[in-house]
């Protein structure tokens, strides 16, 4: 039997702290010789291969990402939690963040943007698409290579839930049996 839930009234903009999908990710940008990190909260899933992201018009990242129509989605871990905060703090105006932060910039595949190699996955994007408002400066990006490392097999990423602090990813729970066959990743 469920115990009886106490509740309490949530203001509107906290929502994000129960439904944020994701982890925070690093996304870099290049474009004419410039290069840029920023960290992200704002993502989603817009099917196998295609992520929405929101990158505000006042980020230096947006216009390089506008420029080149290209990216590079980086998944970081535990590990760089701090350095994620600080990327979040500042402006790639100020100065190269890969320098800043003692990052690792590698080649890409099939985009211009680098990869930072101390993350456990890299994403390399096309602009698919963008829907760019005045209010919502939303990227629709097609991922066209991955890279993730072999180890750890499940990485601890970081997931914000809002007033600077974090939820860090724990261990995995299986419930393939109860799937159809069919609803499967193959």
């Amino acid at each position: 039997m469920t115990q009886a839930r106490r509740w309490k009234t949530l203001a509107v903009d906290q929502v994000r702290r129960y439904l944020e999908p994701g982890p925070v990710v690093l996304l870099s940008t290049a474009h004419k010789g410039e290069r840029a990190i920023m960290t992200l909260g704002w993502h989603m899933m817009l099917g196998y291969d295609l992520i929405g992201t929101y990158i505000w018009q006042a980020n230096h990242s947006h216009g390089l990402a506008r420029a080149s129509r290209e990216c590079v989605i980086n998944l970081p871990t535990e590990d760089l939690l701090d350095t994620v905060v600080r990327i979040g703090n500042c402006s790639s105006v100020e100065g190269d963040k890969f320098e800043r932060f003692a990052l690792s910039a590698s080649t890409s595949r099939m985009v211009g943007a680098p990869r930072i190699v101390e993350c456990h996955a890299h994403f390399e994007c096309r602009l698919h698409e963008t829907r760019i408002t005045a209010e919502y400066p939303l990227f629709v990006w097609r991922v066209v290579h991955a890279r993730v490392a072999t180890s750890p097999r499940i990485p601890r990423t970081m997931h914000y839930r809002g007033d600077g602090r974090f939820m860090l990813s724990g261990g995995e729970v299986s419930r393939r049996r109860l799937f159809r066959p069919d609803m499967l990743a193959q």
